[in-house]
């Protein structure tokens, strides 16, 4: 059953923002002696590990041109089309993200510039299974196209024939992303982290995974390899007035809650009536999924709360920071306005949370658990650094020598003092 709360005082807001935990065994050791592994044997181990998670023998762990070339056969002339149309779109969003900042002269003779330099080596991660995300190939292979990486490498586990998921092939080789490996888990964070004989090491690692790959990615991200994000169950919160449509409401929350038994769905309203038919509609609309019983455990870890007023409920989710927010009150866009912490903004009723999931623009790697109070979503700025650059002329150096020279040695810093100082008493002499 959903949890309802009604009226529930400031006071507990904290208390009922915070994520539900789920019991599970400590992972950290098995997931630590998986990635030691592969860092000391390889691709050995890599195959160990395939054969033994994935149930199949794989003598090349790359995948062949041939294969890729033919993955397009197994898909329907419909969902090319999609994944293509879906393309255009992210690459809009993301190429609009890339300018080139200017020149700033701070005092004369002392310019100051910043410039995007794309990370070189990257690698993508791209869950398998029974969901094959081929929609995240899109969100992570775009923008890091888009930043110019130099290497970017993609890795997904094979099912027990053996072989990735064609539709996860076929959006990779649309890309041009042509080094793919087949290899899942943890192992393929470890792989990626430390480099094998066959996969090379990279510099930061994407996407998303079950609890053993963030475990890992986690853990190599404390030994020096860059990640992109924390990472935790998905999670939506819904803002909805009376004026909602309870039908999209309930639809929203249900898309949400079929990723995984860990995710939450709230709803937080001004309307008792709305309430009652959101959770009407929610229990008529799960037993049509396939995933019923998924859905069902993350339902029962949900909230429905009513509070007094739109200001309200704006304020409990700036507290709760959710990873998608979707908002449908009678002025949606001015309350999002509002709006100080989440992953991702859908304004009004029609803005749907499997828009941005897929085809909209946005991307769909997004902070959860709360870290959207400091994280931002994947974006191109996620796949470059930014290098600041300076240039002094001997009038600059002179306008602002003596500012540098009080710094330091007010922190007792004598040597960077000097090294104005030097400069100082030669300049004009040369």
């Amino acid at each position: 059953m959903i949890n309802t709360i009604f009226y529930p005082e400031k006071g507990q807001w904290s208390q009922l923002c915070i994520r539900p935990s789920i019991q599970k065994e400590d992972i950290g050791d098995t997931v630590r002696k998986i990635l030691e592994k592969v860092r000391k044997h390889g691709d050995a181990a890599l195959s160990e590990y395939t054969k033994l998670f994935n149930g199949t023998e794989i003598p090349n762990l790359m995948v062949k041109d041939d294969e890729a070339a033919t993955a397009a056969e197994y898909l329907s002339e419909n969902l090319k089309d999609a994944i293509r149309s879906a393309r255009k779109n992210i690459e809009m969003f993301h190429k609009a993200q890339t300018h080139k900042e200017g020149i700033v002269e701070t005092v004369p003779g002392v310019r100051c510039w910043r410039k995007s330099v794309a990370i070189e080596k990257v690698g993508l991660y791209i869950p398998g299974g029974n969901a094959p995300l081929f929609s995240t190939v899109l969100m992570l292979g775009i923008p890091a196209i888009i930043a110019g990486c130099r290497e970017i490498i993609l890795c997904s586990p094979p099912g027990t024939d053996g072989k990735i998921n064609p539709v996860i092939l076929y959006t990779a080789k649309m890309l041009g992303i042509k080094t793919i490996f087949k290899v899942g888990g943890a192992q393929a964070i470890a792989a990626m982290a430390y480099g094998t004989e066959t996969i090379p090491r990279v510099n930061k690692i994407f996407g998303p995974g079950n609890q053993y790959v963030t475990k890992a990615k986690e853990i190599v991200q404390s030994g020096g390899t860059a990640i992109d994000m924390p990472a935790g169950p998905s999670e939506v919160l819904v803002i909805a007035d009376d004026t909602a449509n309870p039908q999209f409401v309930a639809a929203d929350l249900i898309s949400q809650a079929e990723h995984g038994s860990d995710s939450q769905v709230v709803l937080v309203t001004t309307s008792k009536k709305l309430l009652e038919d959101v959770k009407k509609y929610v229990y008529e609309q799960v037993e049509d999924l396939p995933v019923k019983t998924i859905a069902s455990e993350s339902l029962d870890k949900s909230l429905l709360i009513l509070l007094p007023s739109v200001d309200d409920c704006i304020c409990f989710s700036n507290i709760y920071a959710p990873e998608h927010l979707i908002i449908a009150t009678t002025d949606a866009m001015a309350d999002a306005d509002r709006v100080t912490n989440a992953g991702s903004v859908f304004i009004g009723r029609f803005s749907c949370e499997s828009a941005g999931d897929y085809a909209s623009g946005t991307n769909h790697t997004l902070p959860t658990n709360g870290y959207a109070k400091s994280y931002s979503g994947l974006s191109v700025d996620s796949f470059v650094k930014k290098i600041t650059f300076q240039h002094l002329t001997e009038e600059g150096l002179q306008r602002i020598g003596n500012i540098i020279e009080t710094m330091a040695e007010a922190e007792t810093l004598y040597g960077h003092s000097n090294a104005v100082s030097i400069r100082l008493k030669t300049s004009g002499n040369e």
